[in-house]
């Protein structure tokens, strides 16, 4: 593929509206790790599950691929620290925001949006990347409004959308 292809795909995906996610989990040796995803969908309600994308060139790869499991943050819009300080190469990123474990020995983010706790079922591989496939099996939802992703700039929806009359 050549560079000009690379720099298309990848203007015309920065010009496509995501939400923006941090997603956790506890490496082998019991460290938290975490890493800022727009790479994040839906995918089934019976059984509850989602999917997200981990780049091969990440350091928390193998983590990401051995975990049982994994948290998604559907980050509030007040969380820009947080979704730049877990994009970053910071290797202590859990260090910038307020987190505790959960029971099913998940690092959960204090103040998103939402969280997703799941459990990881399928490893695809594709391309450059790898996708994680997880059935929710607990989850919060917390009265914020939700940070999109959109040119390279992160904040809250727009005054008006989603609202009905």
């Amino acid at each position: 593929m050549s560079q000009e292809k690379i720099d298309i795909y990848k203007k015309i995906m920065g010009s496509y509206p995501t939400g923006v996610t941090i997603v956790t989990s506890t490496a082998p040796d019991g460290k938290p790790v975490g890493l800022t995803v727009n790479s994040f969908a839906s995918v089934s309600l019976n059984p509850l599950m989602v999917l997200w994308c981990i780049d091969h060139r990440v350091s928390t790869l193998e983590a990401f691929k051995q975990a049982e499991g994994y948290a998604v943050h559907i980050l509030a819009a007040d969380q820009k620290d947080a979704c730049w300080a877990f994009a970053g190469k910071e290797p202590d990123r859990f260090s910038k925001v307020e987190w505790s474990m959960s029971p099913r020995n998940l690092p959960i983010i204090s103040g998103a949006m939402g969280v997703l706790e799941c459990k990881t079922v399928q490893r695809i591989e594709a391309g450059d990347h790898t996708i994680l496939l997880g059935e929710v099996v607990e989850l919060q939802k917390f009265d914020k409004e939700p940070m999109l992703y959109f040119r390279q700039n992160v904040g809250a929806v727009p005054e008006g959308w989603g609202k009905t009359s």
